[in-house]
């Protein structure tokens, strides 16, 4: 994710860092080429005389406009609901952490130095356990380092033999539970908001799931990317005939637009990716990670993730 000042006056216009001009930058160059090239020649192929005019341009725009935004439109739907759900984690998060230390009985306070034997200790950090296998598994990672600090040595070698990493973090959470209750360390009644807590936690994951393996139909973002390269590189044979050598310049701000347009959609369609435009899964997770670890007294907390030439990953 992009995040900065938002620039005024020319620095707007110089601005690469955060701008999608990079990524479409060889096709935009293809297509003023071409209507240079067109420009040069009046429409002129092989002597042979390319008559169009606008009309046809102006009945392909609109639509073709159209289109693209409803498609971006669902594309940030996507990109907004994963971030909804990553918000949701984050207070399911501050839940357990809340719960498993207030209403598990211990006979001393639940402290990170009292290692992984205390299986409120255990619990607190297996949620920030999940929500790191849990942005693993969407962006197709092997396990983070991270989670050597989070897990029990047994089970984190069970982890990387488990098929889905988040739902074996899960599991183990209710065995932990289970215990508890069977040790009679925590009432039923009050055991059940736990599990209330940490069923949100799998289902925010699997909502993740289902935006990661649902993207938009191919056949319709094929269908647009091949009309905006169409429209693109014909636009030229349309316009010369009417502003000359301008054709060029005013080719170059079309293109750019639709371009444009057609790869963010590419970038939002996709939110828990590692493209600039994605959301900043290992920040979420490195502050879920912090609040955690704060919840337990612990003192040795790793650091706030900043951003990185304006990019917060």
């Amino acid at each position: 994710m992009i995040i900065r000042d938002r620039p005024s006056g020319l620095k707007l216009f110089l601005l690469l860092r955060g701008s999608i001009l990079p990524r479409i930058l060889p096709a935009l160059l293809v297509n003023i080429a071409i209507a240079t090239l067109v420009t040069w020649s009046h429409g002129d192929l092989w002597d042979v005389k390319i008559t169009l005019t606008t009309i046809p341009f102006t009945l392909i725009g609109l639509p073709l406009a159209i289109f693209l935004g409803f498609r971006n439109n669902s594309a940030y739907d996507r990109f907004w609901e994963g971030r909804k759900l990553w918000g949701a984690l984050l207070l399911h998060s501050r839940s357990l952490a809340r719960q498993c230390l207030s209403l598990i009985d211990a006979p001393e306070p639940a402290h990170i130095r009292n290692g992984m034997q205390d299986v409120r200790v255990r619990m607190v950090l297996r949620g920030s356990a999940f929500c790191h296998a849990l942005r693993d598994a969407l962006r197709g990672l092997a396990p983070d380092a991270a989670l050597a600090k989070l897990l029990p040595p047994d089970e984190l070698a069970a982890l990387a033999r488990a098929p889905n990493k988040p739902d074996y973090l899960m599991q183990r959470m209710g065995q932990d539970l289970r215990l508890c209750l069977k040790e009679g360390r925590i009432e039923a009644c009050l055991a059940a908001n736990i599990d209330t807590t940490m069923s949100s936690m799998t289902a925010a994951a699997a909502a993740c799931e289902r935006i990661k393996s649902t993207p938009i139909p191919f056949s319709y973002t094929l269908l647009l990317h091949r009309t905006a390269y169409l429209y693109c590189f014909l636009l030229p044979f349309g316009l010369v005939d009417t502003i000359g050598f301008m054709t060029p310049l005013v080719v170059a701000i079309v293109a750019y637009t639709f371009f444009g347009l057609d790869a963010l959609g590419d970038e939002l369609e996709e939110p828990f990716g590692l493209e600039h435009n994605d959301l900043p899964l290992n920040a979420i997770c490195r502050a879920i990670e912090i609040e955690l670890r704060a919840a337990l007294g612990d003192e040795d907390l790793p650091p706030p993730l900043a951003a990185v030439d304006y990019c917060l990953t």
